[in-house]
């Protein structure tokens, strides 16, 4: 169901499957939704801080701030990554070779 470190970099360049990979060449989550694990992080709206200790439902984080969520994983990560409660962040102008957005409508 994801391209990750064990099926996408392991190899390096040698591997054929080395880099991110067109949507959809994994099968669906149980919802039907293609790579929300895995392949490359993706963006999110949010910016990075502290969570609640109180139980939540969709969490928005901080109002502001001078970083933003990503999750889900890259081809270039762990398996224990590639999972959407994984949550990392970095500043809006950074670029990394496993990180892109999803355009949802």
């Amino acid at each position: 169901m994801a391209w990750y470190y064990d099926n996408s970099y392991a190899l390096g360049s040698s591997n054929p499957d080395y880099g991110t990979h067109i949507v959809a060449t994994k099968a669906p989550n149980e919802l039907g939704l293609y790579d929300m694990s895995g392949n490359v992080y993706e963006w999110c709206q949010d910016w990075f801080g502290s969570y609640s200790s109180t139980a939540q439902t969709n969490p928005t984080g901080s109002v502001s701030g001078s970083n933003r969520v990503f999750r889900g994983g890259g081809w270039n990560d762990y398996a224990r990554y590639c999972r959407v409660s994984a949550r990392f962040n970095s500043a809006p102008s950074g670029t990394y070779g496993s990180l892109g957005l999803r355009l949802a409508l």
